[in-house]
């Protein structure tokens, strides 16, 4: 360490409570908290956080455990006997009462430190000087510190020159910053100079442990961490790694030793169960410096790969959202932003077709046959013989996407989805004409096709109502089964039959969309309303569309929630 550096007293924060909460709902077990307390102040830890703050006008006490409310005897009791470091609590600005932190005067409580986006943070600063008065320490975290502008942080520090705070932070709430950034952004901050200047790293692009080095040697007094790093997504600066740093810098004061038995004794365990640390979507979220949840949103709906992704991160980071908007992310998929690179304010739709449009191939195909559209739902597998027996004695034209399991033998094997294309496409069989939507890119199909394969056309757009315009289909769809009693249309089908489309909302007890075991399958409850809900729009459109054309309209023969097209599977054998 350099000898301007020994001169500055360098402060741990640990926040494991308090940041790890949110991988567990807050819900530690008393003992581990009360360890992990005695561990960190024999480390040397100078402030141990132990939660939030909280109440139930704002979080549910049957959602939340204890250390998101904090109450002053579990305080205590947690403390009680050990000679230990400084306790903090945490406030999320808008979501506490002042007049309720004065149950904290006179506990082990000793810093209160709120967290507030740019948005508000004249306000929070206001409240903190109040419960300055109230006898404790204060601190103001900054969240998203770096989508604050040149004349935003200016107007910061001349609110913040004649407050008497304690300590502010520098948060790095989407772990997106890399070490040459914190010397640029701490030499404006070191002007205020009654601030103790701290710094709060995630590691999302596994910066945590660099950035505090550089935080500390730009003039950062004070470095957040938690044990094991752990904390929400990607998770934070591990405490044993900066304590082992600072160990041999000062071994008179701290010691890794207490953490590391810790983390053998109750955290190894922990991770095991909960689960935190780098991964992709944190990975996408600190490169594009928003929110965790945006990333996360896009890979769980598992239908656009990375490219895709990366994409429309980038559209979304172009309106600088602040904290976490899902309407946002529906907003650029309804535009069709993707697999290309999006320019600031486009309203590109790499979807949509430019110029001639494509002349399809088979239109009127199979005109007057019956179709069979192949749906991948548990009730493919439960009613494969009785599918089977239809298929003999009608002799439709049969399509199916994705995965079939070799249980049946399409005469149509369609893919329109980047990932299921690639984990399944393998699977089809000789005999099965390959259809592929145009949408992917030619290489990606050159990489895992050697034969003959057919284009499918359609525009993909949510704002589109359905339509065939010289073949090519205007879909609003999420499911490539749904899209293909389209492709039926166009080829001239007289009546369309469906099976394995079971709907979204299906009623089994484990979250099984699919009847074969899809990697990583679960998804959001809201997710899969909203593609069960569009999926039901398109078929009825599609429905409507046969009976005004003079057809007999859809019929899902298999059990469905979309239960206006059940017709029955026995009905028909």
């Amino acid at each position: 360490m350099k000898n301007s550096e020994k001169k500055t007293k360098i402060e741990i924060l640990d926040c494991t409570i308090r940041d790890g909460g949110y991988v567990n709902c807050w819900d530690f077990d008393f003992m581990l908290a009360r360890e992990t307390y005695r561990a960190l102040s024999k480390s040397g830890v100078d402030y141990v956080e132990l939660g939030y703050h909280g109440t139930e006008k704002y979080f549910d006490k049957n959602k939340y455990g204890a250390f998101r409310f904090c109450q002053t005897r579990l305080i205590s009791d947690i403390c009680s006997g050990i000679n230990g470091a400084r306790v903090a609590l945490m406030v999320d600005h808008g979501k506490y009462e002042l007049g309720d932190l004065f149950g904290y005067v006179g506990s082990p409580v000793k810093l209160i430190r709120s967290a507030f986006h740019k948005n508000n943070f004249k306000e929070a600063l206001e409240n903190l000087i109040k419960i300055k008065k109230m006898g404790f320490e204060v601190s103001a975290n900054f969240m998203g510190f770096v989508s604050y502008s040149k004349k935003e942080i200016k107007e910061l520090l001349s609110t913040l020159k004649d407050l008497p705070i304690d300590y502010a932070y520098v948060a790095d709430t989407y772990g997106s910053m890399f070490p040459d950034q914190l010397a640029v952004i701490f030499e404006p901050l070191l002007e205020i100079k009654h601030v103790r200047w701290g710094f709060h790293p995630h590691n999302n692009l596994q910066m945590a442990f660099a950035n505090s080095l550089a935080a500390i040697k730009a003039g950062a007094q004070i470095i957040d961490s938690s044990v094991f790093g752990m904390g929400r997504g990607a998770g934070n600066l591990p405490t044993e790694v900066m304590l082992a740093y600072l160990h041999r810098q000062q071994p008179d004061k701290y010691n890794v030793i207490p953490v590391l038995n810790l983390i053998d004794h109750y955290y190894n365990d922990l991770h095991k169960q909960c689960g935190w640390g780098y991964n992709l979507p944190y990975m996408l979220s600190g490169t594009y410096g928003c929110h965790p949840n945006y990333a996360s949103n896009l890979v769980e709906r598992k239908e656009y790969d990375i490219e895709d992704i990366w994409n429309i991160m980038e559209a979304i980071t172009v309106q600088n959202p602040i904290g976490f908007k899902k309407e946002l992310v529906d907003n650029v998929l309804r535009k069709g932003i993707f697999g290309k690179k999006v320019n600031a304010g486009a309203n590109a739709n790499s979807r949509l077709f430019n110029g001639d449009r494509p002349r399809v191939s088979y239109i009127n195909r199979h005109k007057e046959k019956d179709f069979l559209i192949l749906a991948n739902g548990p009730t493919l597998k439960q009613f494969q013989s009785d599918i089977q027996a239809f298929i003999d004695k009608y002799k439709p034209v049969v399509m199916g996407g994705n995965y079939l399991g070799g249980m049946f033998m399409p005469d149509y094997h369609v893919f329109t989805n980047k990932r299921r294309f690639v984990d399944y496409v393998g699977s089809v069989a000789k005999k099965s004409k390959l259809m592929i939507s145009q949408h992917l890119p030619k290489e990606m199909i050159a990489d895992y096709v050697n034969r003959d394969y057919e284009l499918i056309y359609y525009e993909d757009s949510m704002e589109n109502a359905f339509a065939i315009q010289d073949g090519v289909i205007s879909a609003n769809c999420r499911t490539v089964a749904v899209l293909l009693a389209g492709v039926a249309l166009v080829m001239g089908a007289k009546r369309i039959f469906i099976v394995g489309m079971d709907g979204y909302m299906a009623t089994s007890p484990k979250g099984i969309y699919h009847f074969y075991n899809e990697k990583n399958e679960a998804e959001q409850i809201d997710d899969l309303k909203e593609k069960h809900n569009w999926n039901l729009n398109y078929l009825k459109q599609i429905d409507s569309y046969m009976v005004e054309q003079g057809g007999e309209g859809l019929h899902i023969i298999t059990p469905t929630n979309y239960k206006e097209f059940y017709k029955g599977l026995k009905n028909y054998l």
